[in-house]
Formats: C-alpha cells, structure tokens, sequence
C-alpha cells in the first residue's frame, strides 16, 4: 500500500533542509489523504509520524519549441510529513 500512496520524495535545498528538523517532504497519490499518507509513511520507513501537510500544485503551462501549442504539466499532489522525537528516515541522510 505504501508504493501506491507514496510516489517519490523531493529532493531540492529547501526539502534538505527541512530534513535537519525531522521534516521530509514526497509526491503522493492525488487522491491520497492524510491518514493513508501517515500510514504509508510508518509502514515503508518504521518511524513514527508527528503531522501531514498536503498541497496540490498545479502544473506549468509550457509552450511547445516549434509549434504554436501549449502542453501542460501534470498537476501534483505533496506531503510533508514531521517526524515525532528523534526519528530520522535513514534513506535521505546518507
């Protein structure tokens, strides 16, 4: 179930420094919730979850090189998921 729920974690600055905090952030399913989203991320990582953030973001509007087109983006969904205490999700610090 976690595979279904969570899709990939975020890397970026911002999302690494969250991670000195015991904060990490994921793309999730869009029609996840916040509970499955703690569930997920116990089950996958054996840690114990604090609170879950959500937001949907919309995708981009891009304009095609040679066409007069536009295509778009898919639209996301992410987590960001607190941990309780001193738990640390292992994959992301080494």
């Amino acid at each position: 179930m976690s595979r279904e729920v969570l899709i990939r974690p975020i890397i970026s600055e911002k999302s690494y420094a969250l991670m000195e905090e015991g904060t990490y952030v994921f793309v999730v399913d869009k029609g996840a919730n916040k509970i499955q989203i703690r569930t997920a991320v116990e089950a996958a990582f054996g840690v114990r979850v604090e609170s879950v953030n959500t937001l949907n973001r919309k995708g981009k509007r891009k304009r095609q090189a040679r066409l007069a087109t536009y295509g778009k983006r898919p639209d996301t969904k992410r987590a960001i998921v607190r941990l309780a205490g001193d738990d640390r999700i292992e994959l992301f610090e080494s």
